[in-house]
């Protein structure tokens, strides 16, 4: 995850264009809600099967929302390795404690 943040992050403008952080936020934002959107027109179209959804589509709308993800990331200083970390940790501390379903960070 470190080559891809290292190599993403030359593609990314500096901190200190005015309004930034701003600006990659909107943009997670946005490539996220494109993949809601076709998603939604899988359900509304073909019937929500959505082994009719094109890999190489979903792919490329993944890896915009993993650039943000990354240069968001690296806004704060930390790395991909350690938020992936931190979430894998999250999560089987809330399966150990039988807590994956629900809703709620402190679950």
């Amino acid at each position: 995850m470190s080559d891809y943040q290292q190599a993403a992050l030359r593609t990314a403008a500096s901190r200190d264009k005015y309004n930034e952080l701003f600006h990659l936020l909107l943009g997670l934002v946005g490539e996220t809600g494109e993949i809601a959107e076709k998603a939604k027109k899988i359900v509304r179209d073909k019937g929500s099967d959505f082994s009719q959804w094109d890999a190489d589509d979903i792919k490329k709308e993944l890896g915009d929302t993993l650039w943000y993800i990354t240069v968001i990331a690296d806004y704060f200083n930390l790395t991909l390795d350690d938020v992936a970390e931190c979430n894998i940790s999250k999560l089987a501390d809330r399966q150990a404690r039988g807590a994956i379903g629900g809703s709620g960070d402190s679950r």
